[in-house]
């Protein structure tokens, strides 16, 4: 391929191709060495960094969402048993039924892609029956390694995430091939900076080094595929890369719902890249629609309205106590949080759940300042659009994406998050590319601005190393991630009670009874952050109820777990909670409180069989002296880790 580019450049066919100089062939700079520019040179160049930058995540365990998607997705955990409901099912549907609830973000999440290869990894790994889910569950990863089967679950992870590095390290190099290919045409240098700098971006972390995001990476993937064989068969016209092309798209669409704005972004393609005509680019992109039609028909047929009562849950509806114009201003005001991080990735977090980002109205400054940093790009978008420039392109695909998740256009269910920008960077590292490219032309002497611009890349690739690697490494567990995220995010409900849930099981490992109880009071005094954050927050209480079991303070855990039973009636935990805290007052001879506890456990499930003996027993015993020494009390029951609420 590198041998094409000593081509001179050819004559402009048309008026509008000599408008377009950007995309022309050019000739090959005589002060860059001819074998960069060849195509499996730069393939191994920006393989050898994606897979260098993250390789450190296969020491990682779970982290945040991976729990709710794959550790406890009983579909992906049947292996290929469980395709059929991947396919039918909303992605958090295993997550919602543990929780006896139903769909709580709005629209639905239908993502069935990445869980299929979860399901497939699982198969290997050793599929895990259907009745035998119940009793796989009864286990759960937290802080150290209990018994050999959370082993087995932290050595599957391990493997997960070799497979995500992998993943990632694809769709980089098709990435690359898709630059090249179209968007930059033969200017292959440009092609590579604009790759190296996606794939070096340390706001990517959380998308590579959380398993679950593993839908981002091929949502980009299936769309650049998308691209290259619609490019194809309008060059080529081999029916069978049109056929690629639309399965690209659907698998796309089946990856993440961005791939609606292929519809924009493929004739818009056409028109700057390929020097149609609009109505023409317009008319190619036709049968795509059909691809968007089948997948509306498979998502309908799946996806479930909204629970009700989600709506007025502040980590679902990150708006819900916003009053006035607070909502549309915050939404624009946040905005623009998304391309600071793209220039400066620093700090970094997995949440920025209420109240980490507070409510703003228009008098803030920041709303102004997004209005018109965003009103630029609108403006340039059509100033570029007019020349058919990269630049066009590169806004238009930074645009629509980021409007796919600003929350002004559709609900996402949260105020930001970092993976969520992963496919307007595309954008933003096209444009970026060139802009340097550009610069280093109007450097003289060509030496210098040579010099400058290969300077410059080597201490981005530097910086961006270091800041990647290392926070490659926050997401080891929940606990190393949201110790390192508290120092960030330190108004979060989520991240306050992540921790806390941390060090209450971290504390079960503690050698020492001072470090234990130092563990449980920090517990303690997050959780009751939280609650002050968000009075509602049910996972606090009951984790609340958790640390004052463990420290034999059962009247505390009455407590808590009566305001959780208020807020969340039918909660799965509470009555192995109940049961435990009547065994604790047994244990201290407290037979009334025993029995209370007991009862309640009843309340919520009448079924529970251990209650209603424990019941029977003590009854009977209270009639006759002296009382029988208790049975030994149950383990208490595992922390109830919270996660945020899936995206």
């Amino acid at each position: 391929m590198a041998k094409n580019i000593n081509k001179k450049p050819v004559q402009a066919a048309s008026t509008a191709q000599q408008n377009v100089a950007d995309n022309e062939p050019t000739v090959m700079n005589p002060m860059i060495p001819a074998w960069l520019y060849d195509f499996k040179i730069q393939a191994i160049i920006v393989a050898v960094l994606s897979f260098v930058f993250y390789i450190n995540t296969v020491a990682n365990e779970s982290a945040h969402d991976d729990l709710i998607v794959i550790v406890q997705n009983e579909y992906a955990l049947e292996g290929f048993a469980g395709i059929p409901e991947i396919f039918t099912k909303d992605a958090y549907d295993s997550y919602y039924r543990q929780y006896n609830s139903s769909n709580q973000l709005a629209g639905g999440r239908y993502r069935p892609l990445s869980i299929l290869t979860f399901a497939i990894e699982q198969q290997f790994f050793g599929a895990i029956p259907k009745d035998k889910i119940d009793s796989f569950f009864n286990h759960s990863i937290t802080f150290g390694v209990k018994d050999p089967h959370e082993k087995v679950l932290i050595h599957d992870m391990h493997i997960r995430h070799f497979f995500n590095v992998l993943w990632f390290t694809l769709s980089v190099v098709v990435l690359l091939y898709f630059l090249r290919y179209i968007v930059f045409r033969k200017n292959y240098i440009m092609a590579l900076i604009a790759t190296i700098i996606f794939a070096i971006h340390p706001i990517h972390t959380e998308v590579v080094a959380n398993v679950k995001s593993r839908d981002e990476i091929m949502s980009v993937l299936f769309i650049c595929l998308t691209f290259i064989y619609a490019f194809k068969y309008r060059e080529i016209g081999k029916k069978w890369m049109l056929w690629v092309s639309l399965l690209s798209f659907l698998l796309a669409f089946l990856s993440k719902e961005y791939a609606i704005t292929l519809i924009v972004l493929l004739p818009l393609s056409f028109y700057i890249f390929d020097h149609r005509s609009l109505q023409r680019s317009l008319l190619a992109t036709l049968p795509y629609f059909a691809v968007v039609g089948v997948y509306v028909i498979m998502r309908l047929q799946v996806v479930q309205p909204m629970n009700a009562e989600s709506n007025n849950e502040i980590l679902n509806n990150p708006y819900a106590f916003a009053v006035g114009n607070q909502k549309i201003a915050t939404e624009i005001s946040t905005s623009l949080n998304y391309l600071s991080l793209l220039v400066f990735p620093h700090p970094l977090s997995a949440d920025y759940s209420y109240n980490q980002i507070p409510y703003k109205d228009f008098s803030h400054p920041q709303v102004w300042l997004s209005f018109l940093v965003h009103g630029i790009l609108i403006w340039a978008f059509f100033y570029y659009y007019k020349r058919r420039s990269v630049i066009c392109f590169a806004i238009a695909f930074y645009l629509l994406n980021l409007a796919m998740i600003c929350n002004i256009i559709f609900d996402i269910g949260a105020t930001m998050g970092e993976r969520l920008i992963y496919h307007s960077s595309v954008g933003f590292a096209i444009a970026l590319a060139y802009f340097l490219y550009k610069g280093m032309e109007k450097i003289k002497p060509e030496s210098v601005g040579r010099a400058s611009l290969a300077g410059f890349m080597v201490i981005i690739i530097v910086l961006c190393g270091f800041k990647t690697i290392e926070r490659n490494a926050d997401w080891k567990n929940d606990l190393t991630l949201f110790s390192a995220d508290i120092k960030v995010a330190s108004n979060s409900v989520m991240v306050n009670a992540n921790v806390a849930a941390a060090l209450i099981d971290k504390a079960d490992f503690e050698k020492t009874e001072a470090l234990k109880k130092a563990d449980m009071e920090e517990a303690i005094k997050l959780l009751n952050k939280s609650i002050e954050l968000h009075k509602t927050y049910v996972i606090a209480y009951l984790n609340k109820g958790l640390v004052y079991f463990k420290m034999g303070i059962p009247d505390s855990v009455m407590t808590s777990l009566d305001m959780a039973r208020s807020l969340y009636p039918n909660h799965p935990k509470l009555p192995e909670m109940y049961y435990n805290t009547g065994v604790s007052f047994y244990m201290q001879k407290r037979y009334p409180e025993a029995i209370k506890a007991w009862q309640n456990t009843l309340k919520v499930n009448p079924e529970y069989a251990q209650a209603k003996q424990a019941i029977a027993v003590l009854n009977k015993a209270m009639q006759e002296a002296p009382l029988p020494t208790p049975s030994q009390a149950p383990a208490p029951p595992p922390s109830v880790a919270p996660s945020q609420q899936p995206q």
